[in-house]
């Protein structure tokens, strides 16, 4: 039951990928239809963000009170209306109001799901997890592309979208009991394991008193970082590469577009890949090879190269970062705790959506100023910031295990 309960995680992933990419493919259409500025669309993508934010730091105290199952079926069924919201919108100022509830629903679901994943299921079903929300933003700007073509009919491609979110409403309606079922379930196999193994379940840290400020836990703020700067070098890259490829480097603009779709595809291949992996390798070190792969893709880029070099660079930083992200959190429940993941992981999603939010932008501020050749330098920087920060952890933690085995 508890494995075929996962596809329907995944569909709820695959959902959560869908809209995020709409926008940007829909928004060259939009603007014009709506008598608004081409730059309006960073004032919704900003509203989505800070709603996104906000439910994230929520997610906790929320999921601890009506559960995971609840809280997925009401942040979906505020997608789908925003969604469709988004549809019928008939000026830039509805676009905004839609957003909130888009923002907040995404959020919560978010948090929601990666703590479940997290505490009930092994590693490689959370990179699976993260490579079915690449599969829904991917879907996305095709199922929009196809309306588009249709006179440049946008609102028919949300309509779309929110129909197949309400109908993933439905599916989690029906199966509403199931959640704490098949949670129920997987703990029982977990004391089982314990009882006949007499192991502790998961090398981890005693878990410190449920009353405690998350952010006192020792490693917690170094974790919070390095969610910061792989957020914000994950968005970077897809934001600012192609311009870095076709500017300083002087490649053509169809084959930069090319070449950064890859840059997105290497990632959500590298999760399907790793979730394989991850039956045989611990989350531990599947982070920190690939934070390896990552540093000499951008070291690539920083060399003094042939402009094809810079493509390799692009697409090893994408194939380094694929363990990463998915590696972070599933560690969560291990690291900290079970009784401080579910808020930590709203924490872990705001500050991840704050990097996505704002570093990529302060960037194109530096970019503007100076130029945009300090790209291969500011990637370095993120990606070595979060290396010190993941490093900085795992030495703590270590320390922690070690003190408590004396």
């Amino acid at each position: 039951m508890a494995t075929w309960f996962l596809l329907i995680i995944y569909l709820a992933f695959v959902s959560l990928g869908l809209p995020d990419s709409l926008l940007g493919s829909a928004w060259p259409v939009m603007w014009q239809d709506l008598g608004t500025s081409m730059g309006a669309a960073g004032v919704v993508s900003m509203t989505i963000a800070a709603g996104t934010i906000v439910s994230s730091l929520a997610s906790g105290a929320i999921v601890r009170r009506l559960g995971t199952g609840k809280v997925t079926l009401i942040s979906c069924a505020l997608t789908a209306g925003a969604l469709l919201g988004f549809s019928i919108s008939p000026s830039m100022l509805w676009l905004i109001i839609f957003a909130i509830p888009l923002g907040l629903g995404g959020g919560s679901v978010d948090a929601a799901l990666n703590h479940y994943v997290a505490e009930n299921y092994k590693a490689h079903h959370m990179n699976w997890l993260h490579c079915f929300w690449g599969v829904g933003a991917t879907m996305g700007p095709i199922v929009m592309s196809g309306y588009l073509r249709d006179n440049g009919f946008w609102r028919g491609g949300y309509v779309a979208v929110s129909i197949v979110q309400f109908s993933l409403v439905v599916i989690l309606f029906v199966t509403l009991p199931l959640w704490k079922r098949v949670a129920a379930k997987r703990k029982d196999e977990r004391l089982k394991m314990n009882e006949t193994s007499n192991l502790p379940e998961r090398e981890s840290i005693d878990s410190p008193p449920t009353k405690i400020n998350i952010l006192q836990i020792k490693g917690v703020k170094p974790t919070l970082i390095a969610f910061l700067f792989y957020c914000g070098v994950e968005m970077t890259i897809g934001l600012w590469g192609a311009s870095y490829l076709v500017g300083p480097r002087g490649i053509s603009a169809e084959s930069a577009a090319r070449w950064i779709s890859l840059y997105y595809a290497g990632i959500t291949l590298g999760r399907l890949i790793t979730g394989f992996i991850a039956l045989e390798v611990s989350n531990r070190v599947l982070i920190r090879y690939g934070q390896i792969i990552t540093i000499v893709g951008a070291i690539i880029l920083l060399l003094p190269l042939p402009g094809t070099f810079s493509l390799i660079g692009i697409i090893l930083i994408g194939l380094g970062l694929a363990p990463i992200y998915p590696g972070l959190l599933h560690e969560t429940p291990a690291r900290f705790g079970r009784d401080n993941s579910a808020k930590l992981m709203g924490y872990q999603m705001a500050v991840a959506y704050t990097g996505t939010t704002l570093l990529p932008p302060l960037f194109g501020l530096l970019a503007s100023q100076i130029s945009l050749s300090l790209f291969p330098i500011v990637v370095f920087v993120f990606l070595a910031l979060m290396l010190i920060s993941v490093e900085k952890v795992n030495r703590t933690l270590n320390k922690l295990v070690k003190g408590n085995s004396l």
